[in-house]
């Protein structure tokens, strides 16, 4: 895949975000999503655990239980090949130390692009995710179990030994970078509230 195929993927995969969050725009709050860390379990092979990368996702009634997320990111995958991904899905949120804190359980629903997968034709995937962390900062954390590695790869266990993958994302809000975040949001409720 040239560089061009690999941007245009990201321009893809960022605007099916933007656009399936675009409903609910005044309920959502954008965050800036930093790949950084796979750790793959009992690996026997050296798989590359350095997943830079980065992503949007846009969080809906945030405030509720239920909270619904819409995301895409790209990022080096597990063979220090670019993928990119897009998807969305649903978490239980459980709130902690007065509000301040939360800690989110649920389901990922996606649509990914990898090197070592049909050839980088996209195929869609469900995981299980949670998320820990304050309005502001927080922590994405993935599995994926290792009988679905092999399904997903077609990868007749190339590493026998590996008992699943988890994948450990950085979570900003896009407001401390000056843009799109909750600080824009707050604003807006503030000024029609006076």
């Amino acid at each position: 895949m040239t560089a061009h195929h690999h941007s245009k993927w990201l321009a893809v995969l960022l605007a099916a975000a933007a656009l399936g969050s675009t409903a609910q725009a005044q309920d959502g709050a954008w965050d800036v999503v930093l790949n950084g860390r796979s750790v793959h379990i009992n690996a026997a092979h050296q798989w590359n655990e350095e997943n830079w990368g980065i992503g949007v996702e846009r969080e809906f009634n945030g405030d509720g239980r239920w909270v619904k997320v819409a995301l895409a990111n790209g990022f080096k995958d597990s063979a220090d090949h670019p993928s990119y991904m897009a998807g969305g899905g649903m978490k239980r949120r459980f709130r902690m130390f007065s509000n301040h804190a939360y800690f989110d359980v649920g389901v990922i629903g996606f649509v990914m692009t990898r090197e070592d997968v049909r050839h980088n034709q996209p195929f869609p995937g469900l995981l299980p995710a949670m998320t820990f962390g304050t309005k502001r900062v927080a922590v994405n954390v993935t599995y994926l179990p290792e009988s679905a590695v092999d399904r997903v790869t077609n990868a007749q266990l190339v590493d026998p030994n590996m008992k699943g993958v988890f994948f450990i994302q950085l979570k900003l809000d896009a407001s401390l970078f000056g843009f799109g975040g909750r600080r824009q949001h707050l604003l807006a409720n503030s000024d029609n509230a006076q």
